[in-house]
């Protein structure tokens, strides 16, 4: 992966963390990083899905692919909140 490639994934992730937190209704009690590292790991696995899907490349914006990575994240911030609360 070149380095552009990781700098978008970078800035995809916060975006898509920032989005699936926002998605999460009430406070949660984990960090910007952790959102940061929710969101990049929720765009990789979304971008593979959706490409296992079919759905990764279409004409446009590609808003399936987007749901999948948020709903993902939203999924990763609730479980780190979840496991931040029992501690």
């Amino acid at each position: 992966m070149e380095i552009s490639g990781i700098i978008s994934a970078v800035v995809i992730g916060i975006v898509i963390g920032v989005l699936g937190r926002l998605v999460v209704p009430g406070r949660q009690r984990i960090g910007i990083l952790w959102t940061i590292a929710v969101g990049i790991v929720a765009a990789l696995i979304g971008s593979a899905l959706a490409a296992a899907f079919g759905v990764a490349d279409t004409k446009g914006v590609d808003w399936v692919e987007w749901l999948i990575q948020i709903a993902l994240a939203a999924v990763g911030v609730v479980a780190l909140d979840r496991a931040k609360a029992r501690h």
